[in-house]
């Protein structure tokens, strides 16, 4: 499964054939918003490896505005209703955040299950409550608050960022962090980092300063090459 594409055909699939995999493993597409860093690619993707695209309506409605054509099955899903995808459990969860109807997830094969956290603005007790016991998680740590204020962005642009629509800044994600059941935690990973505005150092010391590890156990996905493969057991 795939979540989200903001890259060209090209690019994705180099970043599949790094992990081992091509287009024709996947099985479906699950998009969390509409914004074109998550969006741009979805649709050449889809018409590539003729797969189905899951969206909210919300999300439908706003992407079409955007252009967004050419997907033969679009299929719709609730931010409050579970649903599955083959042998996969996906349960949706609506968050606070500039788009027109967000979603996040957690994914699961009835034994392990996987939490996703980006694009967020703030937390919510229903977030911490989803992600409560996740195997793994992939925690949103966008930005520093002080390099955020203190750098070269326009001050709308760190108004929108740093605002409870926008996205989690260091250690607004360790706060949710401390909140949730991590008993049965094997990998916590540190998503969607500003280039401008955040280190892996600063990401990595947050995170781990609430699970109270060593910040070398956080792994960091960097936007060049992401993340490698991780097993879960």
């Amino acid at each position: 499964m795939l979540l989200d594409c903001g890259f060209s055909l090209r690019e994705f699939e180099r970043r599949l054939a790094r992990l081992g995999l091509d287009g024709g493993a996947l099985t479906a597409v699950v998009v969390t918003h509409e914004h074109g860093d998550h969006l741009r690619g979805v649709a050449a993707v889809a018409r590539r490896y003729r797969l189905p695209v899951w969206m909210t309506a919300g999300t439908r409605r706003a992407a079409e505005r955007q252009g967004m054509n050419g997907v033969a099955d679009l299929r719709l899903f609730s931010c409050h209703e579970r649903f599955a995808i083959d042998a996969l459990e996906v349960t949706p969860f609506p968050v606070p955040h500039d788009a027109a109807e967000p979603s996040q997830f957690v994914f699961s094969d009835g034994r392990h299950r996987v939490g996703v956290l980006t694009d967020v603005g703030s937390s919510t007790r229903h977030i911490e409550t989803c992600l409560d016991g996740c195997d793994a998680l992939l925690l949103e740590c966008n930005h520093d608050r002080e390099l955020l204020w203190d750098g070269g962005y326009p001050p709308s642009l760190k108004q929108r960022v740093g605002g409870p629509l926008g996205h989690l800044d260091n250690d607004a994600a360790a706060t949710l962090l401390a909140r949730l059941d991590c008993s049965r935690l094997q990998h916590l990973v540190a998503m969607h980092l500003s280039e401008q505005n955040n280190t892996p150092y600063l990401a990595a010391s947050a995170l781990s300063g609430a699970l109270g590890c060593e910040a070398s156990w956080i792994q960091v996905a960097g936007q060049d090459e992401g993340l490698a493969w991780r097993e879960l057991i």
